[in-house]
């Protein structure tokens, strides 16, 4: 998988963030921007496109360059036990990761494997889905147990014969669904108190993974749906209020004013990129894609055979372009033949060749 990059300012440097289309990989593209942002790695200048699996190697050395110095025996044998397993679990991070968030804190969740990479790589990962302190009758159903327990629980209970057991499910299903976008306002407001001013991690909600960061007492995501990459100047979306009504803002964190076709993240929907795209950023796009199918489909092939395979593919999408336009201009002519313009009017200019793609640019750049 390709992933776009989109080039943004932050504290004063430019910075390339990585995208993510509709059906990204959330939690690699979480990650790698927290270290973008983090300058604890960097992509090439003028890169604008990036592979899943170049991605999941920047993440893999700055694993490796994050081990503590001078360890002694034992905790450096713990610590290898744990580079190990998160290298197990480094491919998940193009699939999905599975977290079990507990509600009685915004940095509780239930160990698993996958958190191990989040602390090698010393990045705090957050949620906000609590159970408000003033509802003791739901403070008490849920006590310490994760979500994954809680659904366990309420499809055991709900068929008791125990009528308080009954109840205890009918309260804690109650509660999941109110907060189905698994955001609270007591969580919201505990993670605005207990994330740390100028501080970047990762958020998980409504099973999503994203980049936030605090800036003067204000929460922002990293706004990084594909359908805004051409859209320079979203580049944040604030986080204050569980509605999913949040503003954009620039690299300054001024207000963007807000366009018909442009939606905050949210519950809502993405916006559709190739709307937000110009003409040649959507055949750029759609060039981009057949390449991560071929290369998806050929990882096995030589390379050989897949730059021939590439080569053959981009000359016949050419000569097709170049006989679009030759049509294009015969019927022009013939019917500027047929009617003259009127006094006074411009003929219309003959038709732009389509441009050619610049085969050297793609096999730099795609493959990385």
């Amino acid at each position: 998988m390709l992933h776009h990059i989109k080039n943004i300012q932050f504290k004063d440097k430019n910075v390339g963030i990585v995208t993510q289309n509709e059906n990204g990989p959330c939690p690699l593209v979480a990650i790698i921007n927290v270290l973008l942002l983090r300058r604890q790695i960097t992509l090439p200048t003028h890169l604008e496109i990036v592979s899943a699996a170049k991605l999941m190697e920047y993440i893999g050395d700055a694993m490796l360059e994050s081990v503590p110095k001078n360890l002694s025996g034992e905790v450096r044998l713990n610590y290898e036990q744990n580079m190990h397993d998160a290298m197990a679990v480094l491919p998940k991070l193009q699939t999905g990761l599975d977290v079990n968030v507990k509600f009685t804190g915004v940095r509780d969740f239930e160990y698993t494997p996958e958190c191990i990479i989040f602390d090698l790589l010393r990045i705090p990962l957050f949620h906000g889905w609590l159970v408000d302190p003033q509802t003791p009758e739901v403070v008490a159903a849920v006590g310490q147990a994760g979500y994954n327990q809680l659904v366990e629980k309420v499809i055991s209970q709900k068929c008791s014969n125990d009528e308080n057991a009954v109840l205890e499910a009918l309260v804690i299903e109650n509660f999941l669904e109110r907060s189905a976008s698994q955001l609270t306002y007591h969580g919201l407001s505990e993670l605005t108190t207990s994330m740390e001013d100028d501080e970047i991690g990762v958020l998980f909600r409504n099973n999503h993974f994203s980049t936030i960061y605090k800036r003067q007492k204000e929460l922002l995501q990293l706004v990084t749906d594909q359908g805004f990459l051409g859209e320079s100047s979203v580049v944040w979306e604030t986080l204050g209020s569980i509605d999913g009504d949040g503003q954009f803002v620039d690299s300054h964190f001024r207000t963007v004013p807000p366009k018909p076709e442009l939606a905050p993240s949210g519950d809502s929907a993405s916006p559709n990129t190739s709307a937000q795209l110009t003409a040649e950023q959507q055949i750029d796009h759609d060039f981009l894609v057949a390449l991560s199918l071929q290369e998806e489909q050929q990882q096995e092939q030589p390379a050989a055979v897949q730059e021939e395979v590439l080569a053959r593919q981009l000359q016949q999408e050419e000569e097709r372009q170049a006989a679009e336009a030759e049509t294009v201009e015969r019927e022009t002519a013939a019917a500027s033949s047929q009617s003259p313009p009127a006094t006074g009017q411009r003929s219309p200019p003959p038709p732009q060749p389509s441009k050619k793609k610049d085969v050297s640019f793609y096999k730099e750049n795609c493959y990385v």
